[in-house]
């Protein structure tokens, strides 16, 4: 599964830095997300529960952050295990660029591959649900950069 977006999210690229980097900030706009602690220096736990058509499923797993260029963008890598519902793991790139003084677009670009029960759904409802989960994630978190006053602006197609 491969999927991509660009937001302009209300918010100076450094308060999206510093959002992007604390574990209470992403835990409370991932949806589903029950857990997310630092494990170590760009390590991070997470347990979160998703459904995905009939499926339900508590994954567990393990998060890098690698090619750390502040403020502008990271990589993160990552592995979570769902037990009999399957797997899922894979990257993603964020890339931050000033739009003023006051915003910011946030570029991301994911690749995930997912095995177990999860994978016999089908591309497309996996798909789906990855662009809804995504919105979700986006329009949460740009509520907390900016305060509570606005959502996230979708620049670009996600695919």
């Amino acid at each position: 599964m491969d999927l991509k977006g660009e937001y302009r999210l209300p918010a100076p690229r450094q308060t999206v830095w510093e959002a992007l980097n604390d574990p209470d900030v992403l835990k409370s706009c991932i949806p589903g997300c029950e857990s997310l602690e630092m494990t170590g220096d760009n390590q991070m736990a997470a347990t979160v529960v998703t459904k995905i058509g009939p499926v339900k499923a508590k994954f567990s797993g393990e998060v890098r952050l690698e090619d750390i260029v502040a403020p502008e963008g990271y990589s993160i890598v990552g592995e979570g295990k769902g037990g009999i519902a399957g797997f899922a793991k894979g990257g993603a790139k964020v890339h931050l660029a000033e739009d003023g003084p006051e915003a910011t677009i946030l570029t991301y670009t994911v690749e995930a591959q997912v095995g177990g029960k999860i994978a016999q759904l089908g591309g497309r409802l996996i798909d789906s649900t990855a662009k809804k989960l995504s919105a979700q994630f986006f329009d949460c978190f740009a509520a907390k950069v900016s305060g509570g006053t606005a959502g996230a602006e979708p620049l670009g197609e996600t695919a």
